[in-house]
């Protein structure tokens, strides 16, 4: 019975996850996921692909989102009591301009000084309205794009396979930083062809695939990016004659939100083409 395996909220854009047992989805994706963003002095929004040990950063968020501690390897932590209220500044995410709420010096200097390079932390405001593309529209925080990302393990399975027949290293599940992950599907990929999904209380509908980038290179444990696995790999079979790139995983939109919770059934409701 394919089911929920793990659940994942990542409260900082690019920092480390924290793996859940039991979580709210709402319209956004599961709460308080991508909240929170890191920028230059200029508002442009950090990610892994240039600060790689934004990796290193943990990020715990108090059930009801009013406080932020953040702790990286070597650094004190930091305490923040999240603003909600200050006036708004321009971000920019993918060249898309948004707004956000910036949560004051000291949390830019710990980020600045963590990073090596001048940085701000921003808050997604209450106002925020912003809506995702894909097969089915939906809405997001400070994601990539869609609220969701699904991953199965035997999608990884057929991943690590093909590494181990080159002489590479198998590569763990945060590699890919979904937010959840289905076991009992036994086809790899089977994400790529379910259009519509329940999942405990919710409901799911298919975007798109999930396009990866240099940030599948990066060790989410050290913050450091090494080599060109998994995209070569990758390249030799995950590749689409319509869309530049490589493409592990799938991307969804909330149609029901409702609680998730680990081993809820995954009930497939209807399926389609691979995009592929």
């Amino acid at each position: 019975m394919p089911q929920v395996s793990e659940l994942v909220r990542y409260p900082v854009k690019g920092c480390a996850g924290n793996p859940v047992s039991d979580i709210d989805l709402t319209w956004a994706g599961l709460r308080h996921d991508r909240r929170f963003m890191v920028t230059d002095g200029n508002g442009v929004f950090r990610t892994q692909r240039g600060s790689p040990s934004l990796a290193t950063v943990r990020p715990e968020l108090d059930h009801g989102g009013e406080r932020l501690t953040l702790r990286a390897e070597g650094f004190e932590p930091l305490h923040l009591n999240v603003a909600t209220e200050p006036p708004r500044r321009d971000v920019t995410l993918h060249g898309v301009n948004y707004r956000g709420i910036d949560q004051g010096d000291a949390v830019a200097e710990w980020f600045s000084e963590v990073l090596g390079t001048n940085s701000r932390l921003v808050c997604v405001p209450p106002e925020h309205d912003r809506i995702t593309d894909g097969l089915t529209a939906g809405s997001s925080a400070y994601a990539d794009s869609c609220p969701l990302l699904l991953l199965s393990e035997s999608t990884l399975e057929e991943l690590n396979t093909r590494l181990a027949a080159g002489g590479e290293p198998g590569l763990p599940m945060d590699r890919f930083r979904p937010n959840i992950v289905i076991s009992g599907w036994q086809c790899p990929h089977t994400e790529d062809l379910a259009r519509r999904v329940t999942i405990g209380e919710t409901e799911l509908g298919y975007a798109k695939l999930a396009k990866r980038c240099g940030v599948t290179r990066v060790d989410q444990r050290t913050g450091v990016k090494a080599g060109p696995e998994p995209i070569r790999t990758l390249a030799e079979y995950r590749t689409s004659s319509t869309r530049t790139g490589v493409f592990l995983g799938s991307k969804f939109a909330v149609l029901r939100p409702g609680k998730l919770s680990l081993g809820d059934e995954v009930v497939d409701d209807a399926w389609g083409e691979s995009e592929l």
